[in-house]
């Protein structure tokens, strides 16, 4: 498996996977010790939006020019947007202006480049389980490691050394993205519109689908996309460390999940989604930061058990012809909730005390179970009889972030 271009692919999207890992905390914690929870959440929405705006054309652009090239082109547009925030930060408060613009660019590249991820394995890999499986690996180390690095070099080197880092992990990807050669096969002529329309009436058929993301856009609204500007702020320089426990517990979730088969999968996943309360109510209730801790894991490996169930579902009850428009459409649906629960952030203080939102959040979440499992095309949805994908460890709402 070990050939030259899967390892420099394995480098590249390692590194690339460290990078945004250390973006959600190094941005909480630097933008928010200039503007507050409301300069934290208005960025995070931007970068979101801005994410979900391109992320239905990239799997088609990515077919047409050749994913290899899209993802160097947005690594190049995310080391420019990073190192412009660390220039930015060394006179002291950057304009919140100039924070929302990179916001929106860095958000292109981040939309640009995660369709390409899954089309690149086969072309560097002659077993893709097996490479999948590492870059799976990887990837859980990157979600344990970069959250915690950021929150202590914030702490240590202020933001301009962490925004500059972080930029070098994208030109070091884009680097040995450059350095790997692949043959792009020429794609059949088509009809880009066609071709989403295809993917939206696809998505229309699967009511167990369209259900889950309309209850998932409530749960960004008021849970997952406001969380991370409210918790940061409420738990201050220990938050790397709380989100550190959050990715071991997904990891420690995610291996749970793709041994247990239930019959059930989506029902399973969303009774375990419960646990993911301790995570929000933890914080609400003020709990010293080994509590916070656990809190956080359990909330991780609930989540991930959730994700795999929903995944796996996706990936096994979609055609394959169309499986990569479907799951744009859900993903695109599912996070834009989020970016609106991340802009009204800020505002909302003004209303109600972070700590009082975020118990609300944990309450919203029990409402998002009872919702899943009062809905009968999801709590019907059997295991499909030919499982013959390697489930990955993502939410409906993959947060980007």
């Amino acid at each position: 498996m070990w050939t030259r271009n899967f390892s420099l692919y394995f480098v590249a999207r390692t590194v690339s996977l460290l990078g945004d890992a250390m973006m959600p905390v190094a941005s909480a914690l630097a933008i928010g010790k200039v503007y507050g929870i409301a300069g934290v959440g208005y960025t995070l929405a931007i970068w979101t939006t801005s994410a979900v705006l391109v992320m239905l054309f990239g799997g088609v652009f990515a077919d047409r020019i050749g994913a290899r090239r899209l993802m160097i082109a947005a690594d190049v547009l995310r080391v420019i947007t990073q190192a412009c925030v660390a220039i930015a930060f060394l006179n002291g408060a950057p304009p919140l202006g100039l924070l929302l613009a990179m916001a929106f660019l860095s958000g292109i590249g981040a939309g640009t480049f995660e369709p390409c991820v899954n089309g690149m394995v086969p072309l560097v890999a002659k077993d893709p389980q097996r490479a999948n499986a590492t870059l799976k690996v990887a990837e859980a180390i990157t979600q344990l490691a970069g959250p915690a690095l950021a929150g202590i070099l914030i702490v240590l080197t202020g933001p301009v050394f962490v925004y500059t880092l972080d930029a070098a992990t994208f030109l070091v990807s884009g680097v040995f993205l450059l350095l790997v050669r692949v043959t792009v096969p020429k794609p059949a002529p088509s009809n880009v519109l066609s071709d989403l329309r295809r993917g939206w009436d696809e998505f229309k058929a699967l009511n167990w689908m369209w259900s889950v993301i309309l209850v998932w856009v409530f749960w960004g609204v008021l849970v997952v996309g406001p969380y991370v500007p409210l918790s940061s702020q409420v738990i201050g320089a220990d938050y790397g460390w709380v989100m550190t426990a959050l990715g071991l517990g997904t990891v420690m979730g995610g291996l749970v999940a793709i041994r247990l088969r239930p019959a059930k999968p989506l029902a399973a996943g969303a009774m375990a989604l419960s646990g993911y309360v301790a995570a929000p109510l933890t914080v609400a209730l003020g709990l010293p930061l080994p509590m916070l801790m656990v809190g956080h894991l359990l909330g991780g490996y609930a989540l991930a058990f959730w994700s795999v169930m929903w995944s796996t579902s996706v990936q096994t009850q979609v055609a394959p012809d169309v499986v990569n428009r479907v799951n744009a459409y859900q993903v695109a649906g599912s996070v834009s909730g989020m970016a609106v629960g991340q802009a009204i952030a800020g505002p909302v203080t003004t209303l109600v005390e972070p700590r009082t939102f975020i118990l609300g959040s944990a309450l919203v979440t029990v409402g998002v179970v009872v919702a899943l499992l009062l809905i009968k095309p999801v709590r019907q949805l059997g295991r499909a009889s030919q499982e013959n994908v390697v489930p990955s460890i993502v939410t409906p709402a993959e947060t980007l972030t």
